[in-house]
C-alpha cells in the first residue's frame, strides 16, 4: 500500500530522516517505535503529504506523492484519517461538529445525512448520545475515541495513529488498542501507528519497525522484535537505562555523571 524509499528530511542542521526505507503492507498495522524526538511524527506527516521531505519517494498504490501538485495531494489526503496525539479536538465545537468537521469542510456527505454518519462512527468507537457534549466535558479516553470517530468519519483506507495511548491509564489504553484492532478488521484499513508504548505495539502490530538515527534499523513481527538480537532495539523494547542508545548520548552521560 505504501512504499517509502530513500526518504530524507532535515530541519536546519538537524537530520531527522536519513535515507529511510519502509514498506507498509495493505490491510495491516505497521507500528513504528523509537525514542522521543527521533522523527516518528515527521515520518507520518511526510507520508500524508503534510511535510515535504528533502529527498526520496513515498508511493501510495504505486503513485509517488512527492511528484504530485497540490490538487492531486488533496485527493490523496482524502484517503487518510489521522488520530492526533492529543486528539486535537476543536474546543469551540461540540462532539458532533468535531466528528463532522471534514465531512462538512470537504462536502463529502450531504448535510441531511451528516448526523446519521456521526452517530454511526461514534457508535463504532463505543460512544452514544454525546454529540452535544463539549470537549471540556470529556475524559481523556473519551477524547481519544471522539478523535478516532472523526478519523474514520470519511471512511479512509489509510489510518495514521500518533501515540494513541499516551496519557491514558492502562485500562483505557487497552480499550484504544482493541478499537484499533477492531477497525482494522471491520474496515480493512491499512494503518501506521507511532508509539513508544511497547505493550500497545505488541498487541496491535502486524509488523514493528524501529526508527533510530533517521533510519529504520529493524522490521519484524512482534515476537521477532521482542526477542531481537539487535542491541539497540533490545534496549528500547526492554526499557533498559543502559545500553547503546544511552551510552553514546552525551546528554545522558552528563546526567548520570552528576
Amino acid at each position: 500500500m505504501i512504499a517509502i524509499r530513500d526518504l530524507s528530511k532535515a530541519f536546519g542542521k538537524k537530520v531527522v530522516l536519513d535515507d529511510l526505507e519502509l514498506t507498509v503492507p495493505r490491510g495491516k498495522n505497521t507500528v513504528v517505535i523509537g525514542g522521543s524526538g527521533t522523527g516518528k511524527s515527521v515520518l507520518i506527516k511526510c507520508a500524508m503529504g503534510l511535510i515535504r521531505p528533502d529527498a526520496g519517494e513515498i508511493r501510495i498504490d504505486g503513485q509517488d506523492i512527492l511528484r504530485m501538485d497540490e490538487q492531486e495531494l488533496v485527493r490523496i489526503r482524502r484517503r487518510f484519517g489521522m488520530l492526533f496525539q492529543g486528539a486535537a479536538l476543536f474546543d469551540s465545537m461540540d462532539v458532533g461538529d468535531n466528528v463532522a468537521f471534514a465531512l462538512r469542510r470537504l462536502k463529502m456527505v450531504p448535510e441531511g445525512h451528516i448526523r446519521e454518519v456521526v452517530e454511526e462512527k461514534l457508535s463504532m468507537v463505543g460512544l452514544r448520545d454525546i454529540q452535544r457534549l463539549m470537549p471540556a466535558e470529556l475524559s481523556g479516553g473519551m477524547k481519544k475515541r471522539v478523535g478516532l470517530a472523526r478519523a474514520i468519519a470519511s471512511e479512509p483506507d489509510i489510518l495514521l495513529y500518533d501515540e494513541p495511548t499516551t496519557g491514558l491509564d492502562p485500562i483505557m489504553a487497552d480499550v484504544i488498542n482493541d478499537l484499533i484492532i477492531s477497525l482494522r478488521e471491520t474496515l480493512g484499513v491499512t494503518s501506521i501507528t507511532i508509539t513508544h508504548d511497547m505493550a500497545s505495539a505488541y498487541k496491535i502490530a502486524d509488523q514493528i519497525a524501529m526508527l533510530y538515527k533517521g533510519k529504520i534499523i529493524e522490521v519484524g513481527r512482534p515476537e521477532e522484535i521482542r526477542t531481537t538480537s539487535n542491541p539497540v532495539v533490545a534496549q528500547f523494547v526492554q526499557g533498559r537505562a543502559h545500553g547503546p542508545i544511552t551510552d553514546e548520548s552525551e546528554e545522558f552521560v552528563r546526567f548520570v555523571s552528576r
